[in-house]
Formats: C-alpha cells, sequence, structure tokens
C-alpha cells in the first residue's frame, strides 16, 4: 500500500471530528468505577480461555481462532466483544492483501454487530467507558477499510463516530492498555499531518495539540501491556519506525518478535524480509523470501502475489550482488509475474525489476529486448518517479 493512502487510513478514522471531542460530559466517577468492574475487557479468566484462539487469529489460523470467538458469542450473546473479534479476524484476511475486496461484505456486517451490541450497552449506561470502547474501534476499523476503499464520505462518518466514543471511553485507568491505541495514534499523526501536508494547519489548528514523541511512546505501552490491542500496536510500530523515524533496527526489532510469535503470518513475514534487506542482512532476507515462496506454492494462507513480489525481489537482489545473472533474472521476472497477478506495475518492485531486467538484456546484447523492458518503466512510472527518470537517462546513454 502506498504511503500516503495508509496515512489517510489512519487520519480520517482518527483525526475527523475530533473538534467536537472537547464537547462531551464529563461521567460519574462512582459509577465508572463501579461498572468497570464487570467489564468483560477486564476479565483475566476470559483472557486465559481466548488466548489460544487470538493467538491462531494472529498466526492466521482462522478456524481455530472463529471456532473460539463463536464460543464466546455463546456465552455473552450480548456482549460486542466476540462480534468485534469475528471482525478483526475478518480484517486480518484483508491485511495481506488490501486490494482484495472479497472479504469486505462480511467485514462490515461484523462490525455493525459489534457497533449494535456495544449501542445496546450504550443505551443502557452511557456511563460504560466498555461500551464506547466497542464503539470506537469498531467505527475506526470501518473508516480504515472505508479510506482504503476511497469512500472518503463513508470514512469520514465513520471516523466522527471513532473519535467522538474514543473521548468518552477516556479516563479508566484500569482500561487504559486498550484504550491507549487511539490517543497514541492521534498524538502522532496530527503533528505529523502538518508537518508533511503544510495546508492541512488551519484544519488542524481547531484540534488538540498532539505530541509525536508521546504517540511513539504510548505505542510501546500498549505494545507491551495491552491484551486485545498488543499486536495492533506493534503493527503501527514496526511501519512506523521503518517508513517514518528512520529507524530500521527497531522495525526490524519487532517484525522478528512478531514473526517468531506467529511464524505462519504472511504479513509479518514479508515484514520481516522487507527489514532484513533495508538493514543489508539480505542473505538472510533471501532466506525468508524462499520460505515466502515456498508458502505460495504450497497455497498456505494468506500467502499470495503481493507477498510474492517481496519476496522474489529480494531474492534477485541477493543473486544479482553474488553475479549469478541467470538466477537474478529469473527472480527478476517472477517479480513482474507477481506484480502483474495482483495488478502492482506501478510499484517500486515492479518498475526496478523492469530496469534491472532492461540493464540484463542491455548487457547480453538484446537491445531490442533492453528497449522494450525500458518503455515500459516510462509506462507503467510517473514522469516524476526516480526510476522513470532512470529509464530516460539509460535509454539515451546507451543509445537503445
Amino acid at each position: 500500500m502506498k504511503l500516503k493512502v495508509f496515512i489517510f487510513s489512519l487520519l480520517i478514522p482518527i483525526i475527523l471530528g475530533s473538534a467536537n471531542a472537547q464537547q462531551s460530559e464529563e461521567m460519574d466517577l462512582t459509577a465508572e468505577k463501579s461498572a468497570a468492574s464487570e467489564y468483560l475487557l477486564l476479565d483475566k479468566g476470559l483472557q486465559f480461555r481466548i488466548t489460544e484462539a487470538v493467538n491462531s487469529l494472529y498466526n492466521f489460523d482462522f478456524e481455530t481462532a472463529e471456532r473460539g470467538f463463536r464460543v464466546m458469542q455463546y456465552q455473552y450473546p450480548d456482549h460486542p466483544l466476540p462480534y468485534f473479534l469475528l471482525g478483526l479476524s475478518t480484517w486480518w484476511k484483508i491485511t495481506p492483501d488490501l486490494e482484495n475486496k472479497r472479504y469486505d461484505a462480511l467485514f462490515f456486517k461484523q462490525m455493525d454487530l459489534a457497533i449494535q451490541k456495544a449501542e445496546d450497552l450504550y443505551k443502557k449506561d452511557p456511563t460504560n467507558k466498555e461500551a464506547s470502547f466497542f464503539l470506537s474501534g469498531a467505527y475506526g476499523f470501518q473508516g480504515r477499510l472505508h479510506s482504503e476503499r476511497r469512500n472518503w464520505t463513508k470514512a469520514t462518518l465513520a471516523g466522527k463516530n471513532a473519535m467522538k466514543y474514543l473521548n468518552l471511553s477516556k479516563g479508566d485507568d484500569e482500561l487504559n492498555p486498550e484504550l491507549l491505541l487511539g490517543d497514541a495514534l492521534f498524538n502522532y499523526f496530527s503533528v505529523w499531518i502538518p508537518e508533511h501536508y503544510p495546508l492541512l494547519k488551519p484544519v488542524l489548528a481547531f484540534f488538540p495539540k498532539g505530541n509525536k514523541a508521546l504517540g511513539l511512546q504510548q505505542l510501546e505501552d500498549v505494545g507491551k501491556n495491552a491484551f486485545y490491542a498488543r499486536v495492533e500496536a506493534q503493527y503501527f510500530l514496526f511501519r512506523l519506525y521503518a517508513s517514518e523515524e528512520k529507524q530500521p533496527y527497531k522495525a526490524l526489532a519487532i517484525t522478528e518478535y512478531l514473526v517468531n510469535k506467529y511464524p505462519n503470518n504472511p504479513y509479518f513475514h514479508r515484514s520481516h524480509a522487507r527489514h532484513l534487506y533495508a538493514v543489508g542482512r539480505i542473505n538472510e532476507s533471501k532466506d525468508v523470501s524462499e520460505e515466502i515462496l515456498r508458502r505460495i506454492d504450497d497455497k498456505w494462507t494468506g500467502y499470495e502475489s503481493n507477498s510474492g513480489r517481496y519476496a522474489a525481489f529480494y531474492i534477485a537482489q541477493y543473486n544479482e550482488r553474488v553475479n549469478n545473472k541467470a538466477e537474478a533474472k529469473k527472480y527478476y521476472e517472477k517479480t513482474l509475474s507477481y506484480g502483474e497477478e495482483s495488478e502492482s506495475q506501478e510499484s517500486g518492485y515492479y518498475l526496478y525489476s523492469l530496469i534491472a531486467l532492461g540493464k540484463i538484456a542491455n548487457e547480453q546484447k538484446d537491445k531490442k529486448k533492453a528497449k522494450q523492458y525500458f518503455n515500459l518503466v516510462k509506462k507503467y512510472a510517473k514522469r516524476k518517479h526516480p526510476a522513470h527518470k532512470e529509464a530516460r537517462d539509460y535509454i539515451k546513454k546507451n543509445k537503445l
């Protein structure tokens, strides 16, 4: 997913509507403490019983995970938690390939059910912070997917609802490890956005002041201390450390932990290969990538062409560095094949594979084939993209 779309998938559910966050009324503290003792989120016995199901979710054993969540649904038919977890399970079926829409309808239906159950709790007791937590979370996830689909009006509405209930769920120290995720993302991106999009500064002037450093620390806290939100916080952390904070070793450490904890999660698997490559551990990246391709061939759950595009490119790069041009060519061609299957011709991996293949063809005195590759770069890359300039310069220099 392109960085800009990723940022807006966070921005809309978390930021929009926050100007209204200050309008909520304070809740009665005595009522809060009384309700907190009954919160299912705080039930340690339940957490122990569903640990296997939650771990199975992130390890892409959806059958085991959803069986556990349905047992919980039978035990707690009027509580939003099992419905929310079923929706989260579907979200992770979407995550490896965000362009695939086959799970969208099911995901929205499951989150709508979580919202309905949470609204019933909220209507009975507006001081119930657990109800607000699930309303905020379910609307937030819906906003993320709507923004991925460029459904900006629906994303905005979901974002306003998410922020409204996020504010209402604040203030309970016992629930804070779970609730802190929304605060953390708001703190970080409310500062990041005006830094990168100055035209939005006037709009954000009406919003509460954020703090990027605090946001990162809060994400770290959630990643260490939460039960339900822990992995989601770690997901955001390694992406931010890699792309925004320029701390690739921190990103690598998180993905290394996640891939060891959840070895069958294709998103964590390919992210680990990527971060090994980013820090120069290319031999290890190649080994991890070869396992990813084996799992794609064996049709493991969640392993598909998007992951294959990453993995094939890293293997090609390794072979090019050890001067095995035949193998490099083979895996660059695989990168193209996976890229075409996932319709990712504008991605960097696809474009730079075309450039590499063009150079190999030219070295082999096949100027016609080389020119074809470089013309494809010009076709798929925007003119301002570095790959487009490199293709133009190479064609001119080598008189293709």
